[in-house]
C-alpha cells in the first residue's frame, strides 16, 4: 500500500488551477492509482488538468519517471553492447521496423524492441510480425532476455511488467479525450522504452494526414519533449521528423506490409521506404557505436543488406520466435486474399494529392485494421499502391489494388481509395521526405548527404 503524503483532491485543483506540481506529488499520484488507492474518476480529472494546463518539462520527466518504475526496468547487462531502439510515432505503410531490426542486429549492435498493435488508421509492428504463421510476440521477460542475447535482436509485445501504471493511464486517456497531449504521449512513450533496457534511442516523429500528429510544429514539439527526456535519463536520444502525407512504400496491410519489407531486405523495395530506413538504422548503428557517424552507420546498414546479412538475421529472428522461415523465402505462396480489385483513374494528370487518413482508414475497412482493440485483423487484407504523389497517370490506369477476404468492403473501400487520390493537370513540387533533425542540441534542418 501507498503511504498517504499528499490530498488527492488538493493536487488536481493545483494543476486545474495550472500551477506546477511536484515531481514527489506526481509520483505520489501515479504510484497511488496504480495500488487502487485513487479511482479512476480522479486521476481522470487530473488527466484533464494536465491536458489542459499542460505539463513542464520537470513535470513531464516526473511523469515518465513515475510510470517508469511502476514496473520492471530490465535489466539486459548479459548482453554485451550498447542496446539501441528505435520508436514511430505510426502511420500508415510504415514497415520500418521489421526492416531496420535485422540490419542494425545484423551490423552487431542489440535491439530490443517492443512494439504496439495498430489501432485505428495506423498499422501495428505487433499486427504485422503474426502475420507470419507461427510466429509469437509473447514471451516472458526471462526468454525476452533469452532471445536478444542469442540473437542480438528481439520483437516482442508488452509485457504485463512493463509500465504497468502506462497501461491503465492509456487506457483512461483513450476514453476521456486526452490522448493527444504532448507530455503525456511523451511519457507513455518514454515509459515503455526506458523499460525495455536500452541504452540509446532513435525516434521516427511523422506529421501529415496520415500520421497521428497532422502538425509539424507539433510534432517537432513533441520531438523535442522525447528527446528531452530521453537525455534527462541519461539516454543518448536522436529524433527525426518525416513526412507522412502519403502512405509509406507502396504496401499496406499485415502480410502485404511484410512481403515489402522482405523485398527491402533483398536489396529491392520503395525507395521512399528504404531512404529513411537507412537513416535510421544508420543512428542506431552509431549510437551503438558500431560507427563514428551517422554517415558511416547509413553506409554500413546498405552494406548489410547488399550482402545478405540483414535478410539472414531476419531469417534468424522469425526462426527464433516460431515463424514459419519457408513463406519468408517464398512470400508468393502465402494465402492471398479473396478478393482482389483495382481501383483506376477517372483522368489524365499527375497525382498532386493524397489524403493518408482516408487511405489508411480503406485499410481498416477491407479488414487490415481495428476500429476497437478486440477487433480481429485480416493479414491478408490491405492494399496495393501503384501511383505516388508527383506521379503521371492515365485515365483508366490502375492507382491501387486491393485486397479483402470481405466481398462487401469493395464498392465503399474502391470509392474511398478514389476519392483520397487528387489528379490534377499540374505536376506538383516534390516535398522533402525528412524535414528535421532533432537532438539533445536542438532542432536542424536536415540535408541528404
Amino acid at each position: 500500500m501507498t503511504q498517504k503524503k499528499f490530498n488527492t483532491v488538493s493536487l488536481i485543483r493545483k494543476k486545474r488551477d495550472g500551477r506546477e506540481l511536484t515531481s514527489e506529488e506526481i509520483q505520489y499520484l501515479i504510484r497511488a492509482y496504480t495500488d487502487d488507492e485513487i479511482p479512476d474518476y480522479q486521476i481522470s480529472s487530473f488527466l484533464m488538468a494536465a491536458f489542459l494546463n499542460g505539463l513542464n518539462d520537470t513535470e513531464a520527466a516526473a511523469l515518465t519517471e513515475s510510470m517508469l518504475h511502476s514496473g520492471i526496468v530490465v535489466d539486459l547487462s548479459e548482453t554485451p553492447g550498447k542496446k539501441v531502439d528505435k520508436h514511430s510515432t505510426g502511420g500508415v505503410g510504415d514497415k520500418l521496423s521489421l526492416i531496420l531490426a535485422p540490419i542494425v542486429a545484423a551490423c552487431g549492435v542489440p535491439v530490443p524492441m517492443i512494439s504496439g498493435r495498430g489501432l485505428g488508421h495506423t498499422g501495428g509492428t505487433l499486427d504485422k510480425l503474426e502475420s507470419i504463421p507461427g510466429f509469437t510476440v509473447d514471451v516472458t521477460l526471462d526468454r525476452y532476455k533469452e532471445i536478444l542475447k542469442k540473437q542480438n535482436l528481439v520483437l516482442v509485445g508488452q509485457t504485463e511488467e512493463i509500465a504497468p501504471a502506462d497501461k491503465r493511464i492509456y487506457a483512461l486517456r483513450d476514453v476521456t479525450g486526452t490522448v493527444e497531449s504532448i507530455p503525456l504521449i511523451a511519457g507513455s512513450i518514454m515509459s515503455k522504452k526506458l523499460a525495455e533496457g536500452i541504452d540509446a534511442l532513435v525516434l521516427d516523429v511523422k506529421y501529415g494526414s496520415g500520421a497521428f500528429m497532422k502538425d509539424k510544429e507539433q510534432a517537432t514539439k513533441l520531438a523535442q519533449t522525447l528527446v528531452g527526456i530521453g537525455e534527462k535519463f541519461g539516454k543518448q536520444t536522436i529524433a527525426y521528423l518525416t513526412n507522412m502525407e502519403q502512405p509509406l512504400g507502396n504496401a499496406v496491410g499485415n502480410w502485404l506490409e511484410v512481403k515489402e519489407s522482405i523485398d527491402c531486405l533483398n536489396g529491392g523495395g520503395p525507395e521512399d521506404v528504404m531512404e529513411i530506413t537507412h537513416l535510421l538504422a544508420g543512428t542506431m548503428i552509431y549510437l551503438g557505436e558500431k560507427a563514428d557517424s551517422i554517415e558511416e552507420g547509413i553506409e554500413k546498414s546498405r552494406t548489410a543488406v547488399d550482402d545478405g546479412s540483414a535478410f539472414q538475421k531476419w531469417l534468424d529472428i522469425v526462426e527464433e520466435q516460431g515463424g514459419d522461415t519457408e513463406v519468408v523465402k517464398n512470400p508468393d505462396s502465402y494465402p492471398k486474399a479473396e478478393f482482389i480489385e483495382e481501383v483506376k483513374s477517372q483522368k489524365t494528370g499527375f497525382v498532386t494529392k493524397m489524403d493518408a487518413y482516408a487511405m489508411g482508414m480503406v485499410s481498416v475497412e477491407l479488414g487490415a485494421g481495428r476500429r476497437a482493440k478486440e477487433d480481429d485483423v485480416d493479414p491478408a487484407a490491405g492494399f496495393i499502391l501503384h501511383k505516388k504523389i508527383g506521379d503521371s497517370v492515365k485515365e483508366n490506369e490502375t492507382i491501387a489494388t486491393l485486397h479483402t477476404n470481405n466481398k462487401g468492403t469493395l464498392t465503399d473501400a474502391k470509392q474511398g481509395m478514389a476519392d483520397a487520390v487528387i489528379i490534377s493537370d499540374m505536376k506538383p513540387p516534390v516535398g522533402k521526405q525528412i524535414a528535421y533533425k532533432v537532438d539533445k542540441n536542438g532542432v536542424h534542418n536536415y540535408n541528404k548527404g
